[in-house]
């Protein structure tokens, strides 16, 4: 067999090599995307700062709980607007100048992957309720995008949206009663399923943890389907 016999012998069985290799590598990583399933949290999962005590040592079947809040456009928004849908909440307040508008930025670009994704919904909590009124949440609301009935950006009794935040999403590490001097403030975002149940933590300052969720909800939306 001559040089050039020989070269395009193994030009051939490279060529082979590296489509069965492409071809094998899509298999794998289809197959490990079907039979992936994210995690169920519940209190004792979670770091024990973020749980309130009455619910820390809870080891199965926590979900949240329902809700009454009010939307930037004065709708009344409960659990019922939330059924049979994945959604990410998170809590903020207007008038913050640290984490919340990097917050909001990355909801938004979240927003707008799914926009028209009918399953995929938002929820943000203010944590200043009296400052943060429907007008002003609805100017929020304009500035940042926000798609009405997709992503309810809400206002509500402080006591209730401080339980929330400690009792159902986990998401504070700091104590208290939801009383007047008491004031909550995290990055986190959480990932919830249509059962109501836990199913992710993202810090939602974090570009990469951005990322991760986004392919998060494709994941859970799989279970689904």
């Amino acid at each position: 067999m001559n040089k050039k016999s020989k070269n395009k012998k193994l030009n051939s069985s490279l060529l082979f090599l590296l489509i069965f290799s492409v071809l094998m590598i899509a298999i794998i990583f289809q197959f490990s995307n079907k039979t992936r399933k994210l995690p169920i949290y519940n209190p004792v999962d979670v770091n024990p700062r973020l749980v309130d005590s009455s619910v820390r040592n809870r080891s199965h079947g926590h979900k949240i709980a329902d809700f009454h809040l009010i939307n930037q456009e004065g709708k009344i928004i409960t659990q019922k607007d939330y059924k049979n849908k994945i959604y990410v909440a998170d809590f903020f307040f207007t008038r913050c100048t640290t984490i919340c508008p990097i917050m909001s930025t990355n909801m938004a670009s979240i927003q707008e992957t799914f926009k028209a994704d009918s399953d995929i919904m938002f929820l943000s909590m203010s944590v200043t309720p009296k400052i943060d009124s429907i007008p002003v949440l609805k100017q929020y609301a304009k500035k940042k995008g926000a798609i009405l009935n997709k992503w309810h950006i809400t206002t509500g009794d402080k006591k209730h949206i401080y339980d929330l935040a400690r009792k159902s999403f986990m998401a504070v590490l700091d104590e208290g009663d939801g009383g007047e001097q008491d004031f909550i403030h995290t990055e986190q975002f959480i990932l919830i399923d249509k059962k109501q149940q836990i199913r992710g933590f993202y810090d939602g300052t974090d570009p990469k943890d951005i990322e991760i969720l986004k392919k998060d909800i494709l994941v859970l939306k799989k279970e689904y389907e």
